[in-house]
């Protein structure tokens, strides 16, 4: 591979989805180790350029993960940053991002080298038509993209581990084939599924139906058509068809990277760590546990988590980039993750949150330490999750609900957000299911290839680290991880 950044030098990178966690660093990273970059379209979801503009520097450069960036350019940063990234207000989910400067959009065609496609609706029970937009269609819409360049050498893009729903076992990093279906019992047909989603649609509106009925049918739908073909959510029944597309359109002499991600946690060493945006996956767990509302997790305590530090996820893409950029006709998968070279049990992960917060425990609003439980209650099965809801919540709030009666509906306001909160729970632990119950472990073996590269590069390994097997889980925990989510989400 030679020297790493000597492959990014004078190199046209289009970016998709770059307001989001991965797209932020990706962007930090590239412009930080490699400044003679040519240039970065950026796109940004934008009505005009002046918004993407607005967006870019609000979204993104704002951000104190580009402190390290601004201390190294001082004065010179805005103009840095202008004479590199160019924000490119369009949509993934539109024929040709939805870009009407047609010069612009040539201009691209051009000179881009790399695609790298990280946009996504993540949500797991996003509207279905929502998420087919962006992790399905934006795929395609990318494909056209790609095929449309004439110096393209590289399509990256970015999915999901989870794809693979509920199985369990060792998953190994395989493709899929148009219209496999994870349950086998069903033919799925993406151009169908357009036209299913357009058929609801319509049904809707012909109802009569408002926003935020159409809004709450949709989501509804999107479970529905995913669990059809075996997949527990819409956010990985869609994007699997993403995949599908992506191997079906992309022309064969571009080579093409898909890269699995696991959970992705806050930053293990660059640009510093602990960096992190907003409460994600297992977050909403450290965060409810932190303020003393939960003592209980719905998990076998040995199952393993699969969590890997965001800039990890980083240095995975850019060495998949340039190992693989001047390799034509040629199709790649990447499991990015820790399950099977550095493993991290559930009890082991509760363990630190739980000695973390007695040690460093939450202010409340009024100034005291918020006291949190020294031991989490393992719920190991729906059935012992499900009899907990009903001796913990359901009867207790029977209880209040025949009170309310006797004294004139005084409680009504408290028993139905009680009734709410409960449903919002139920609701919750079902989208999660798949990620807390099911044993299973992603196979890294191509990831490792990448790690042998840095190691045989003199400096690479500080730069590019990628050595899962190095991070100690509780120190990450205890000196990083919840520190970074305390400093950059809680407190907000």
């Amino acid at each position: 591979m030679g020297s790493i950044t000597d492959y990014l030098e004078n190199k046209t990178i289009l970016v998709t989805g770059g307001t989001g966690f991965l797209g932020k660093i990706f962007v930090e990273k590239i412009l930080r180790v490699q400044p003679n970059i040519k240039k970065f379209y950026f796109l940004i979801r934008a009505s005009d350029p002046y918004t993407a503009l607005h967006r870019l520097h609000s979204e993104v450069i704002s951000k104190d993960l580009f402190r390290v960036l601004k201390e190294k350019h001082g004065k010179n940063m805005n103009t840095f940053i202008s004479e590199k990234v160019i924000p490119v207000a369009g949509d993934i989910g539109l024929e040709n991002f939805g870009v009407t400067n047609l010069d612009l959009l040539n201009e691209m065609r051009r000179t881009v080298n790399v695609v790298v496609c990280s946009a996504a609706s993540t949500m797991f029970d996003e509207r279905y038509d929502v998420a087919f937009a962006t992790n399905t269609l934006g795929v395609e819409h990318v494909s056209d993209f790609v095929n449309n360049c004439t110096n393209i050498k590289l399509l990256l893009h970015v999915s999901t581990a989870y794809v693979s729903g509920e199985r369990s076992g060792i998953i190994f990093e395989n493709p899929f084939k148009m219209g496999e279906t994870l349950n086998g019992k069903n033919d799925l047909n993406i151009k169908e599924e357009r036209l299913v989603i357009q058929d609801r649609h319509r049904q809707l509106v012909l109802e009569n139906a408002d926003e935020e009925a159409i809004s709450s049918a949709m989501k509804k739908f999107g479970l529905q058509r995913a669990n059809l073909h075996g997949w527990p959510n819409t956010y990985v029944f869609t994007k699997a068809m993403g995949e599908m597309l992506l191997l079906e359109g992309v022309r064969k002499d571009v080579s093409l990277v898909i890269l699995r991600p696991t959970i992705i946690t806050s930053t293990y060493k660059e640009p510093f760590p602990g960096w992190i945006e907003g409460i994600k996956t297992i977050d909403g767990f450290i965060a409810a546990y932190g303020k003393g509302r939960i003592s209980c997790f719905l998990s076998d305590p040995d199952k393993v988590l699969d969590l890997i530090p965001g800039d990890m996820v980083i240095n995975a893409m850019i060495l998949a980039m340039v190992a693989h950029m001047n390799k034509p006709y040629s199709m790649i998968i990447y499991h990015v993750g820790s399950s099977m070279s550095n493993p991290l049990s559930i009890s082991s992960f509760t363990n630190c949150v739980t000695d973390y917060f007695i040690k460093h425990p939450l202010m409340s609003l009024q100034g005291s330490p918020i006291i949190t439980t020294h031991g989490i209650k393992f719920l190991t099965s729906m059935n012992s999750f499900n009899r907990y809801v009903v001796i913990r919540y359901m009867i207790p709030l029977k209880g209040i609900q025949y009170a309310n009666i006797l004294l004139c509906r005084a409680f009504s306001a408290w028993c139905h957000d009680a009734e709410r909160k409960i449903k919002i729970l139920l609701r919750l632990v079902e989208l999660f299911k798949p990620y807390i119950l099911v044993h299973n472990i992603f196979d890294d073996a191509n990831l490792n290839i990448l790690n042998g590269i840095v190691r045989e590069n003199i400096g690479a390994e500080e730069t590019f680290f990628l050595d899962v097997k190095s991070i100690n889980w509780e120190d990450y925990f205890t000196y990083i991880h919840i520190p970074g989510l305390v400093k950059y989400a809680l407190k907000q």
